[in-house]
């Protein structure tokens, strides 16, 4: 029954299947960690199925009624000064409509300072992006199949210019209660813009992504594995810093293979713990970590580590995230129980 299901969700995603990745498309912040429990557990996580209401920013088939009056707020302190966050709230009208859900997504780039062509200062700017989803889920009767949709509207200001557009995200996940097994397909940032940046319209940050998770049956831990951007094969390509030379200065390209094309695409984590107030997560990111890495140098890049503790109405949740030597990045989140 698993491999059918795998099978239907890999034939699905087929008919939209076209290359777009990082640097060829804008609004790029859509597709950056969501909360601390999905960085903790490599990123892009997206069969979790419970109360936390940040998930459905991620993957809208994963809303439910559980979610129901629970808010959240997530931080980050990413790379370079960038700073950048989520909320998100779930409410049920009731059990026969099911759940709705509401979210936000922003990025701050902070402050710059502006020079004309001849080097004069034109004084500071800054650079900001904020998205507003709202989302919905339904359980197809007499199954156990889950279906969502995030809309968007997205909003972009970057020193004088500025930019609106709109997107849907797409969400399956199948759900089986006897094994405690999900599986999860995610079709992200479908749309346009519909006001451009300078009479130039650029593609939105197009994503596929599909999932799967389970919680073991003697031992209280849940693994993952999240297949990323499978709308692009080969995601790899040759870094110019690892080029080689030989004797006779003759210059050989890094290859990239079909199993490193394939690990790019693996993200893998675990939780240990998951339906207690404790958690323990900790995943790895196989693409972050070949991008980031420095030859003849360990780094553990591509590794995230986090714990989530809840007291009383309130669940804490914390995560470093390793990116190079140099740099790295923490993720805070609070959900709050408003029942």
């Amino acid at each position: 029954m698993i491999r059918r299901i795998i099978a239907l969700f890999f034939l699905g995603f087929a008919s939209f299947s076209f290359a777009q990745l990082g640097g060829e498309s804008t609004y790029q912040f859509l597709n950056l960690i969501s909360s601390p429990r999905q960085a903790a557990l490599g990123g892009k996580i997206i069969t979790n199925f419970d109360k936390d209401v940040t998930e459905a920013l991620y993957n809208p088939a994963s809303i439910n009624s559980d979610m129901h009056n629970q808010a959240a707020l997530n931080f980050s302190s990413y790379l370079g000064g960038i700073t950048y966050g989520t909320a998100a709230y779930a409410y049920t009208w009731d059990r026969r409509i099911q759940t709705f859900h509401f979210g936000v997504t922003y990025i701050n780039y902070g402050e710059f300072d502006g020079y004309d062509l001849n080097g004069v200062s034109t004084g500071t700017f800054k650079g900001n992006e904020v998205a507003l989803s709202a989302g919905y889920n339904y359980n197809i009767p007499f199954t156990d199949f889950y279906v969502g949709v995030n809309a968007k509207v997205i909003t972009s200001q970057l020193e004088q210019y500025n930019s609106i557009g709109g997107a849907l995200d797409l969400g399956v996940m199948y759900i089986n209660e006897d094994l405690d097994f999900n599986a999860a397909l995610t079709v992200r940032n479908f749309g346009t813009q519909f006001k451009t940046y300078a009479d130039l319209k650029e593609p939105l940050p197009f994503e596929v992504n599909f999932g799967m998770s389970q919680t073991l049956q003697y031992i209280p831990l849940r693994w993952h594995v999240t297949f990323e951007n499978l709308q692009q094969w080969p995601i790899g390509v040759s870094n110019p810093a690892r080029a080689t030379t030989d004797l006779s200065g003759n210059q050989t390209d890094e290859k990239v293979g079909f199993l490193n094309n394939l690990m790019r695409h693996t993200i893998l984590g675990a939780e240990l713990w998951p339906d207690r107030g404790f958690n323990i997560r900790i995943g790895y990111n196989f693409r972050r970590a070949e991008e980031l890495r420095i030859l003849d140098q360990r780094n553990f890049s591509g590794l995230s580590f986090g714990v989530g503790l809840k007291i009383n109405k309130m669940k804490f949740s914390y995560t470093h995230a390793r990116y190079t030597a140099s740099a790295n990045s923490s993720f805070f989140g609070l959900q709050i129980d408003l029942n």
